[in-house]
């Protein structure tokens, strides 16, 4: 009999790469000071998971960046002033994310289990191919490839839409998407897999809810973890996640609470 779950659609930075999803930080921080203007890390942090020239509208649709923007330049940011910055965003984005190309522990585990249970695996990012192309061979090296790639630009809309899940989906051949999973970080990944049709898994700890390195969560007591890790949950529930859980290592088990949900007549 074959498993109820015929496909998982995983995000990529803060959920099976770069814990802590920094490397879009450290980029967007990196771009904006190079205009001479700074951008704090929540600002970087506030619409993460989104097409990264959608990221920058949205920065720039903040307030407070707004006025900062004008005040330095004396003019409001045009759109020609975004995608100026975003021409510069691309090469800086490829160079962080492929430093953080590392899998977060579990990542390995999750996949061999699913092609075990002949579970098909796609995925989706707010990179676009051009960001993605050094870190699929390193990924690769590591133990996970999946059988589709979707990238930023890809569909005609970006997330929250539900296209990139799916043309992953379709892809793969894999439907219905009820019988499907969409595995994010972000609450606008989780909105994707909900307007999509699919199941819903939000990861708290390893995404940009926290923001925080392994190493550096690792370091946090038991009860500061909780503080961090608990508006990360809300986020993504709010946003209508099935199941929340901390990291893609806790996968599995929710995997099969899933399958049984689904073959339930």
């Amino acid at each position: 009999m074959s498993f109820p779950v015929k496909a998982v659609v995983f995000d990529w930075a803060g959920t099976m790469i770069d814990f802590g999803c920094m490397a879009p930080v450290r980029a967007l921080v990196d771009v904006f000071e190079e205009e001479g203007m700074s951008l704090s890390v929540e600002e970087a942090r506030r619409d993460m998971g989104k097409a990264k020239i959608d990221h920058l509208r949205a920065i720039f649709g903040n307030a407070a960046v707004a006025v900062r923007w004008q005040t330095l330049k004396g003019r409001h940011a045009s759109e020609a002033d975004i995608n100026r910055i975003y021409r510069k965003l691309v090469p800086a984005m490829r160079a962080a994310a492929t430093d953080t190309a590392q899998l977060i522990p579990g990542a390995v585990e999750v996949v061999e289990e699913l092609r075990k249970l002949g579970v098909k695996i796609g995925s989706g990012t707010g990179y676009t191919r051009e960001m993605m192309a050094d870190i699929l061979p390193r990924v690769a090296a590591q133990g996970y490839a999946p059988d589709v790639v979707v990238c930023a630009g890809e569909t005609p809309s970006g997330r929250p839409a539900p296209l990139m899940a799916w043309k992953a989906l379709i892809e793969l051949d894999a439907w219905p998407a009820q019988a499907c999973i969409k595995v994010d970080d972000a609450p606008v990944g989780i909105e994707e897999g909900k307007l999509a049709g699919c199941w819903t898994v939000g990861l708290s700890a390893s995404g940009n809810g926290v923001g925080l390195d392994r190493e550096s969560f690792n370091a946090l007591s038991p009860d500061a973890r909780r503080a961090k890790i608990a508006p990360a949950e809300k986020l993504l529930r709010d946003a209508g996640a099935d199941f929340v859980i901390e990291d893609i290592s806790q996968f599995l088990p929710v995997l099969h609470q899933i399958a049984e949900r689904i073959a339930k007549p």
